[in-house]
């Protein structure tokens, strides 16, 4: 065997070698991605609210609430909140 033979052996093992590591990194990319959390809008949820007409008149607490948001939201900006 000449030096030309054994490059090619060398090659081949490396080839291989590098192969092995290529499939083995997939591998564990692939479970890192099952255990991964769904991105919003591509998770399914089933179902909707049990009672949707509660939602279409709030009540005076959900209203009084809203209105001490505003005020917050309009302080932190330097503005005047005005009813």
């Amino acid at each position: 065997m000449d030096t030309g033979d054994y490059a090619i052996i060398v090659l081949v093992v490396v080839t291989l070698g590098l192969v092995y590591f290529v499939f083995n990194l997939r591998k564990k990319n692939m479970a890192q991605l099952e255990e991964k959390p769904v991105i919003a809008g591509d998770d399914e949820i089933a179902g909707g609210a049990l009672d949707p007409e509660q939602f279409e008149e709030p009540d005076d607490d959900t209203l009084d609430e809203m209105e001490s948001l505003l005020k917050d939201a309009a302080e932190a900006q330097g503005l005047d909140y005005e009813e």
